[in-house]
């Protein structure tokens, strides 16, 4: 038997709960929810009843605040 690893099983590897972004950001859960309830945080979505999130589409979403001025950057 090979150890091939399976893209499609990467892809759902990174999938990542609130709490999660939390702990990358360095931000508490309560700042997340409330960036969703404004639609500016991370890019979520609902699987079954659980929030999710790409790894990608948050580490794009720390890119995109370092790039943008008005998000107060130092």
């Amino acid at each position: 038997m090979t150890d091939q690893i399976n893209p499609e099983t990467e892809r759902f590897e990174a999938l990542l709960t609130i709490e999660d972004v939390a702990a990358l950001l360095r931000m508490p859960v309560a700042s997340l929810r409330y960036w969703r309830v404004l639609g500016t945080g991370p890019r979520g979505f609902i699987v079954g009843r659980r929030l999710r999130y790409r790894h990608d589409d948050v580490l794009a979403w720390i890119d995109a605040c370092r790039d943008d001025p008005g998000h107060g950057a130092a």
